[in-house]
């Protein structure tokens, strides 16, 4: 049987009862650890001399290879390129895009470094599925190096439409080296819709949507793309949870001190609950205003509902980082200040971490899960959440209509995020909602989610990898490869 190997931007093993990780880092784990197979990527660790050295680190059934990057690589690859240019621009903030030439020199030069890394590592039989913005071109150096095996690719965060990519000065380049994958996997359909009509209108290229559909009938399959002078299938694959598990973590946190402490802190009051990383596309300020919204035009829910914000810290050396959490902090004191009563502060904002069980079982007792990102590739905290309820007693989920969640959980109530009034008032039904209501909602998602968990997103995505021809494009491609991003 071919070994899966897994190339991430950054590799950070999981344990079970650990920090909570990013969605990239729970899916792609669950997903490693059933199969087995290598996880290669960066350490984390920022290097002052060199040059940097494999580790390589056996945990059950997976193999953790990692490196770390020198201060100059990190800089350009990661805080510039990925962070400073692509980030903002894929989650459709042109106006927050930073470009420097050098950085993106730099981002393709880290790609093929980290590919001449892995080339050694491989078998003749490897399929290889690599992650994420920060790697685009990690095909094409592939390629380039002369490995012929299936390489596929998945993006974990949204594709943006033509007229925004555009904003990316070589975005020609960047669509290019994604053609020299032989799958490419996206989180959402109007996210593939995107990507396919950048290659048609933008590099004069073809898709030719499959007549037929796959997982009895319920899935269409990938369509071949033709540009660049290669041919490749793409399709949408969105990622899950696997929802008994979280329940069963979210049972087994609520014996916890903490979350015993929160209950107690809460009284009789209810509790709204957002967990996200510090980030500007999460739309934290907008949040955190539609709930003082709520105060405003409801005085009867004061000193009857806490909203608990849980934002862990994240690329804190990036300003625009660093801004968002001075604007957190200001609001919500202004919001406590403005509302807060003796035994009674409206916002509880937390910039730290906490363990998955913990989480879980805090989700679990939030009689709301707010999730109202202004643009967010799946949003995995919407799905746990979710998992989380208690079947009897379940809470609410008011979810943002631009995260890749609010294709599959109909159950939840849809808000625009920017619509400060229109958020306020969906927290007000959340948290007035009949009990037979929030019981039929919550099962019709869990049968979503347990329909899509996991292990069904991988096996579609490796099963449409396998049966592929490898080698995109053939032996012409992968002499042009050469002579795109890594040159």
């Amino acid at each position: 049987m071919s070994r899966l190997i897994i190339v991430s931007n950054r590799v950070a093993p999981i344990s079970e009862g650990g920090p909570a990780a990013g969605g990239l880092a729970v899916g792609v784990y669950d997903a490693l650890k059933e199969t087995g197979g290598m996880w290669f990527g960066w350490s984390g660790e920022v290097l002052t001399s060199g040059p940097p050295q494999i580790s390589v680190e056996e945990r059950g059934p997976v193999t953790f290879a990692t490196i770390g990057l020198m201060r100059r690589d990190y800089d350009q690859y990661y805080r510039g390129f990925s962070n400073a240019t692509l980030w903002p621009a894929f989650h459709y903030r042109a106006d927050l895009l930073q470009y420097d030439r050098h950085d993106f020199e730099g981002y393709c030069r880290v790609n093929a470094w980290l590919a001449q890394q892995l080339v050694p590592l491989l078998r003749a039989d490897d399929v290889i599925w690599v992650h994420d913005y920060h790697l685009i071109p990690f095909a094409q150096a592939l390629r380039a190096a002369g490995v012929k095996n299936r390489i596929g690719f998945f993006l974990h965060i949204p594709f943006p439409a033509s007229q925004v990519l555009l904003a990316v000065p070589p975005h020609r380049e960047l669509v290019e080296a994604l053609c020299s994958f032989d799958l490419l996997g996206f989180q959402t359909a109007p996210d593939l819709r995107a990507f396919c009509d950048y290659i048609v209108n933008e590099a004069n290229g073809t898709v030719e949507a499959s007549p037929q559909a796959l997982t009895a009938g319920t899935r269409p399959a990938p369509s071949t793309i033709k540009a660049f002078g290669r041919t490749l299938r793409a399709a949408a694959y969105p990622i899950g949870v696997y929802p008994d598990e979280i329940a069963e973590l979210a049972k087994s946190g609520e014996r916890g001190k903490p979350v015993r402490t929160m209950k107690a802190t809460l009284h009789a009051r209810k509790l709204i609950m957002s967990v996200d990383r510090l980030d500007y596309s999460k739309g934290l300020v907008e949040r955190f205003r539609a709930f003082e919204r709520l105060l405003e035009h409801t005085p009867s829910q004061r000193n009857k509902v806490s909203f608990l914000q849980i934002a862990p810290p994240t690329r804190a050396d990036l300003n625009a980082y660093q801004d968002i959490r001075l604007q957190l902090e200001g609001e919500s004191g202004r919001i406590n200040g403005r509302f807060a009563e003796l035994d009674w502060a409206p916002i509880l904002y937390i910039h730290r971490q906490y363990e998955r069980p913990v989480l879980a079982a805090l989700f679990r007792t939030a009689h709301v899960g707010y999730v109202t990102p202004l643009r967010d590739g799946m949003n995995l905290v919407a799905k746990e959440y979710v998992s989380a309820q208690d079947p009897e007693n379940p809470g609410v989920l008011v979810l943002s209509r631009f995260a890749g969640a609010a294709q599959e959980l109909d159950g939840a109530l849809i808000v625009n995020p920017v619509d400060i009034d229109g958020m306020a008032e969906a927290l007000a039904t959340a948290l007035s909602m009949p009990l037979a209501e929030r019981q039929a909602r919550y099962r019709d998602m869990m049968v979503q989610l347990r329909e899509n968990n996991v292990s069904v997103w991988r096996d579609n995505f490796m099963r449409d990898l396998q049966t592929t021809s490898g080698e995109t494009g053939g032996e012409d491609a992968a002499v042009a490869a050469g002579e795109g991003l890594a040159g």
